[in-house]
């Protein structure tokens, strides 16, 4: 796990490639180091050491005839199967890194053997001989690239903060409508004008800055059976079994609910070590409500784990919230953001790797859209018909929201379940591409999370948040292995509900997990805001100086929500949240 950059053009050299390694610096404590392979182009990276821990590993990392050298984050899951092969071809390594593999594997198969590489990552394999730069991103999105790029110079990073440090970017006010509906910038913009996001699954052999395009990157299932619950274990168990291997102190964050439960149960039963583990506990008057605290420690009685429960209240969360700002490279509209960093915090007293449930719900419907769209697709036209009619009844905040997302489109119907409030037209028609046709309805659905919530909300909280203390993320349910299972699955009743994790619970005694109810990792905001004190206060406050700023290019649904904070705070908690955090990043960051 590291940061990468590249600067080739107008503006290259070593003190501006310095500029980017010293703003990312959090991403790889464990060394530096920048390099000009030839004139006009720079490249640096730093190092998170978590396999082969030594500095024969450091990167750039050459090969031995000096002809190619690669910069790049992330984990190969496969790299020991890789590694086997290559060997049989007489390719001798001096180090038992996934780095030392990824070379060898790239300088011999070029683009061609990126369909076999597993893993989360992000690459620069630089050919001398060519001036050629390969650049790659993983199938899942699990690990941030960002570029930018004009006729004088192509810039790419890790971080957005840190091309826009580089190129004096400003902020994209342009961006503040799709926040508000869907958390998040456009899919593949930022905040920064100009700084764009590298797609998922793509790469590109660039030999000249000023121009480049993509292609996509082939991958081959390897699964042709048909997958069943007993498929489900065996895969997700291969995936553990990888995913939690380093050469530096693992852990767990453990939210109570079935998915990191089952991820950690597996482990234990499978090699009776105890990890570190951290839960978010909050106040004891809210826990009630906000039980992950109260599974997770009933889940280490049965399971022993050394459990670390981190508390979380007002207070806390003001005293660290500056910390959490200047730490936040693209704000993301969910407060599990700033729960997550108090997790890394914490963690990295003791480890090094912190293991998720994410990709869970996404893929094997967990969510409450999931099975909100299952209720439209049966009962369609009954629900439009008499859609006017529900809308008028005085419904509570759930039922509400589900009622106006109704559409005869089922596409842009699905979009405005994902949404905090019903999308317009033109804003639908900035997604209607990524949904895959191709597939039945409902996975077409799941497909889309998967695509574009796990990419642009889960997987970029996850990787921000735990590398702004130097510690890399994992998220085995995303693991090649499970991603051909799923593309395999054909009756979507398997996708429904996640019945494969329940049953694997239930096989381990833990049924009383499956039938938790399913809880958002976040805040108490609701209770927060109620309590109309010091954190309503504020955040207001904040919105009301992000107005008069911007408010010119607030929706119009987003100006009619901050008129009455009364209404806002008890029914729009959320979309608030997440208004408060962007107006306060945007101010730290001077934009």
């Amino acid at each position: 796990m590291c940061g990468i950059h590249l600067i080739w053009g107008k503006g290259a050299n070593e003190a501006s490639i310095q500029k980017m390694l010293e703003m990312s610096r959090h991403r790889g404590p464990d060394q530096e180091a920048s390099y000009s392979p030839w004139p006009g182009l720079w490249v640096g990276a730093s190092r998170l050491k978590i396999l082969h821990t030594g500095p024969d590993a450091d990167m750039p990392f050459w090969s031995p005839d000096g002809r190619s050298l690669l910069l790049w984050n992330g984990e190969i899951y496969n790299y020991k199967e890789l590694r086997s092969l290559l060997v049989k071809m007489g390719i001798e390594f001096i180090t038992q890194s996934d780095t030392e593999v990824l070379l060898h594997w790239l300088r011999l198969y070029g683009t061609n053997g990126l369909e076999k590489i597993e893993g989360m990552f992000v690459l620069f394999f630089l050919d001398l001989s060519s001036q050629s730069v390969l650049v790659a991103r993983d199938k899942n999105g699990e690990k941030p690239l960002y570029y930018s790029q004009n006729q004088d110079v192509l810039v790419i990073s890790s971080e957005s903060r840190a091309i826009a440090e580089f190129g004096g970017s400003q902020f994209d006010k342009r961006q503040i409508e799709n926040y508000y509906f869907l958390r998040t910038p456009l899919q593949g913009k930022t905040f920064f004008k100009g700084v764009k996001e590298w797609k998922p699954e793509r790469y590109s052999v660039i030999k000249q800055h000023s121009a480049f395009r993509w292609d996509q990157i082939p991958f081959q299932a390897k699964r042709n059976d048909t997958p069943n619950q007993n498929g489900f274990r065996e895969a997700l168990l291969n995936s553990i079994q990888k995913q939690f291997h380093a050469d530096v102190p693992v852990g767990m964050m453990l939210s109570g609910g079935m998915d990191s439960s089952l991820l950690y149960a597996m482990w234990y039963r499978e090699s009776g070590i105890p990890l570190n583990a951290y839960t978010i506990q909050l106040e004891e008057k809210y826990r009630k409500k906000y039980e992950d605290s109260t599974y997770a420690s009933r889940l280490v009685e049965k399971f022993p784990a050394h459990h670390h429960l981190i508390p979380i209240n007002q207070t806390i969360f003001f005293n660290n919230w500056e910390a959490y700002l200047n730490a936040v490279d693209l704000p993301i509209g969910d407060s599990a953001g700033f729960l997550t960093w108090m997790i890394g915090k914490e963690a990295k007293k003791d480890v090094k790797v912190l293991v998720s449930g994410a990709g869970a719900d996404e893929l094997w419907g967990g969510y409450q859209r999931h099975r909100a769209f299952d209720q439209y697709l049966e009962h369609k036209n009954f629900l439009l018909k008499y859609r006017k009619l529900f809308q008028s009844l005085p419904l509570g905040r759930g039922w509400k929201k589900f009622f106006n997302a109704l559409d005869s489109n089922p596409r842009k119907t699905f979009l405005n379940f994902s949404a905090l409030e019903p999308v317009s037209e033109d804003m639908y028609s900035d997604y209607e591409r990524v949904f895959d046709t191709n597939l039945p309805w409902y996975k077409q659905m799941l497909d889309f999370d998967r695509k574009v919530y796990l990419v642009q909300d889960v997987l970029k909280i996850q990787d921000n948040a735990l590398m702004a203390h130097g510690l890399e993320g994992r998220s085995p349910y995303l693991d090649q292995e499970m991603i051909d299972l799923w593309e395999q699955v054909r009756d979507e009743e398997q996708l429904k509900g996640k019945p494969w994790i329940k049953s694997c619970l239930n096989d381990l005694q833990l049924g009383w997990l499956a039938k938790r109810k399913k809880m958002g990792f976040g805040l108490p905001l609701a209770e927060w805001f109620a309590e109309k004190g010091e954190f309503s206060k504020r955040v207001f406050s904040a919105l009301e100086e992000f107005q008069e700023e911007y408010g010119d290019y607030f929706p119009s649904e987003m100006k009619a929500l901050l008129t009455d904070k009364d209404t806002a705070g008890k029914y729009h908690f959320l979309t608030l949240y997440n208004l408060f955090l962007l107006a306060e990043w945007v101010k730290s960051q001077k934009l």
